[in-house]
């Protein structure tokens, strides 16, 4: 019988390089400060709240007033109290929509909070609540403005720096900064000062990561929760523009999702990267909404997704390699709604639950030669639900592909999983079948695998 463990990565890696030039191009490649302290902080919350909040849109129509909010009542330490129960570890804010609304009091418009019968500045409370209770706060802000009348010239630009340096300056750490490369069809024409944007930010939050339309952190490629199978952090560098050469980033009212190079399927294989001159670490972030839309609206209440649901897509994101930033809309009351709030609190039992039962959890490090396979014995027969892996990506991602094996109570192994890159973290269903040890076998790398921890959960 062929011997299943007789080809690893010390000795055969595929049939692919272990060590040249080439890898050690690839492996050159790791996270900024700010990128890995987001990979520690995977899961966090968006609220999308604002004018379209009271008028019940998707997008606003340029048309609104400050009397258009309605709101009478705002309640941010729900939000934070709903985010710590599904075990979120922060809060991204849509400050300003494409309606241009401000949810501060910007001095550089008429057009905000400050001129409504509510008042009060909604970023100051937001950012308050999560920084009282060890929550990051980010801050979302759309460049295309339908209210602003300079949008379109070569004023804006300053406009919009202004109010980027309000955000920045007046709301204590910002954890990042996400800006939305949507624009309408009938938008004006208006070019973007990127890089002068960044700049902004750089200087006033340096620990920030920009995102979507920024070069920190891409836009997995769809709204419904999915990645791919497998997700690269080192991609080519051009992917950094993905978004902003892009006029449609998320769904208008009636519009679908248009194709773009953030949808391929394959980013970061050796045989992608070896054409590219530049590379760089671009991890993926996955936006998705728990209701059909983004903003609250009360037909949607029969759309919110399951906590079960919730679950499947954490484990699709989280555990693939991703960061998760799932969608909760606050309602004209200022309030996470009650099925919102419900299926929160059962994502957070069912994350909880997932690690509850370590059987083993190990601190790897560097392998060796001599680890051409690891084994791990148990001190009794386990039924494993899921196993944990988890590279060291300071050193970069190098595993390309492993299995897991399970030993069973006769002595023979079988296998119960096969997957392809790691990186920050791996979550993999096991089954639940009854064995007594377990087989991690590394198949290809690029270089000395790293790895920062293993753990195997009942």
């Amino acid at each position: 019988m062929k011997n299943p463990f007789e080809k690893n990565w010390t000795n055969y890696n595929n049939g692919v390089p272990l060590e040249d030039e080439e890898v050690s191009r690839l492996i050159s490649v790791v996270p900024s400060g700010a990128q890995f302290r987001l990979s520690q902080r995977p899961f966090y919350l968006f609220v999308h709240f604002g004018m379209n909040t009271a008028t019940g849109r998707e997008w606003g129509s340029g048309t609104e007033k400050c009397s258009d909010f309605t709101i009478k009542k705002v309640k941010p330490k729900q939000w934070v109290k709903c985010a710590q129960v599904a075990g979120a570890t922060g809060i991204i804010l849509t400050c300003k929509h494409h309606d241009g609304f401000c949810l501060w009091h910007s001095d550089y418009t008429d057009f905000s909070v400050k001129n409504t019968d509510f008042g009060q500045d909604i970023v100051k409370l937001t950012a308050d609540a999560c920084h009282e209770a060890g929550l990051d706060f980010g801050i979302y802000v759309s460049p295309w403005d339908m209210h602003e009348k300079s949008y379109g010239t070569s004023a804006y630009d300053n406009y919009f720096c202004n109010q980027l340096t309000e955000l920045l300056g007046n709301y204590g750490e910002i954890s990042e900064v996400w800006f939305d490369g949507a624009k309408g069809a009938n938008a004006r024409a208006c070019e973007y000062d990127w890089q002068r944007y960044y700049q902004v930010v750089r200087d006033l939050q340096p620990q920030a990561n920009i995102a979507v339309c920024g070069p920190d952190i891409r836009w997995v490629g769809n709204e419904s929760g999915k990645t791919r199978k497998t997700e690269y952090s080192v991609v080519p560098k051009y992917l950094q523009n993905a978004e902003i050469i892009a006029h449609s980033s998320q769904k208008a009212e009636g519009e679908a999702v248009k194709s773009l190079t953030s949808k391929d399927e394959d980013l970061g294989s050796r045989a992608v990267l070896a054409g590219e001159s530049e590379l760089c670490w671009y991890p993926a972030e996955v936006d998705v909404s728990i209701r059909d839309g983004w903003f609250w609206n009360k037909n949607d209440n029969r759309t919110v997704k399951s906590g079960k649901k919730l679950f499947d897509i954490y484990l699709n994101s989280v555990g693939n390699n991703c960061t998760l930033l799932l969608n909760v809309p606050p309602t004209v009351k200022g309030v996470f709604h009650r099925k919102d709030v419900r299926a929160l609190k059962n994502l957070g039992k069912r994350v909880e639950a997932l690690y509850s039962k370590p059987v083993i959890v190990e601190k790897l490090g560097a392998l060796s030669k001599d680890d051409e396979f690891i084994d791990f014995n148990f001190d009794a027969p386990k039924k494993l639900k899921y196993v944990s892996i988890s590279e060291n990506i300071l050193f970069s991602q190098r595993v390309e592909a492993f299995d897991i094996y399970l030993k069973k109570i006769n002595g023979k192994y079988t296998k119960a999983y096969s997957g392809t890159a790691i990186g920050s973290k791996k979550l993999a269903c096991l089954g639940g079948k009854a064995c007594v040890g377990a087989r991690l076998v590394i198949r290809q790398s690029r270089g000395t695998p790293m790895l920062s921890e293993i753990g195997f959960y009942e």
